[in-house]
């Protein structure tokens, strides 16, 4: 009897005791686990991201195209020589001595040479001309939209987008990058280009173009930045205004002081 009642109160204070103790802790993870649990993440984004391919390869050059206001040397021989230095004028003509006006925009040197031979063949006999560019400002490109110094500038070399956008002090830290155009015209055809220059920074090259003559390079904001601007326009309507008259007044003050 007593046995009993001592073998019941030993489980009713185990069970007791059970019930007390604490729930068991969960294991630690291993450096291992932590380690995947930050990587794996991470892989989606590894594997959008675009691989290095190269740029795509300059057009075929064949042969510069002259327009004002390029500078032309002309030589012309033989004896008695003609050596002159010509601006191309706006409507596209240059002075010739003994030859007078010669259509030169739209031509290559060669082409300009072979016409100046042509009609200076009258006065001299097997007569040498050859044409050379001096200065070639007609060649340019304008970068506008989120860059530091939106402008035009000459093209003295190759130049591939990436590098047109750094030579106006590259983009705005609101640009949005990946939908940079560059409207290209050739005669009364317009091409649109898409440029992905977030891309381009990562290794992808591919879109990475040679930009041409007369290309305009569009650097547009982010969506962020044109909701920005739009509250910007409603809370200070007239702060492009007060820009303008600051601008002009300075601009007085300083011919005024000038004159004095």
């Amino acid at each position: 009897m007593r046995r009993d009642k001592y073998d019941r109160r030993v489980g009713h204070d185990a069970r007791a005791r059970a019930s007390r103790s604490p729930s068991r802790r969960r294991p630690r993870p291993t450096p291992l686990a932590a380690l995947l649990w930050l990587v794996l993440p991470l892989i989606p984004l590894v594997a959008c991201s675009p691989r290095p391919s190269p740029p795509p390869p300059a057009p075929a050059v064949e042969g510069y195209v002259v327009g004002a206001p390029d500078v032309l040397e002309i030589h012309i021989l033989p004896e008695p020589e003609i050596e002159r230095e010509v601006r191309v004028r706006p409507d596209g003509m240059i002075s010739v001595d003994l030859v007078g006006d010669v259509q030169a925009a739209g031509r290559t040197p060669t082409e300009i040479a072979q016409a100046i031979q042509a009609d200076i063949s009258r006065f001299k006999r097997d007569a040498s001309v050859s044409v050379t560019v001096v200065d070639s400002p007609s060649q340019f490109v304008t970068v506008y939209g989120e860059v530091r110094r939106p402008g035009t500038f000459a093209l003295e070399t190759e130049t591939r987008v990436s590098e047109a956008i750094g030579l106006v002090g590259g983009a705005m830290p609101f640009a949005s990058l990946n939908k940079v155009r560059v409207v290209r015209t050739s005669g009364r055809d317009t091409e649109v280009i898409a440029i992905h220059l977030k891309d381009i920074e990562r290794g992808d090259l591919s879109t990475n173009i040679v930009v041409e003559e007369g290309d305009l390079i569009v650097v547009p904001p982010t969506v962020l930045a044109k909701i920005g601007y739009a509250f910007q326009m409603l809370l200070f309507p007239l702060q492009p205004l007060l820009s303008g008259a600051g601008a002009v007044g300075g601009a007085a003050a300083g011919a005024t002081a000038i004159s004095n």
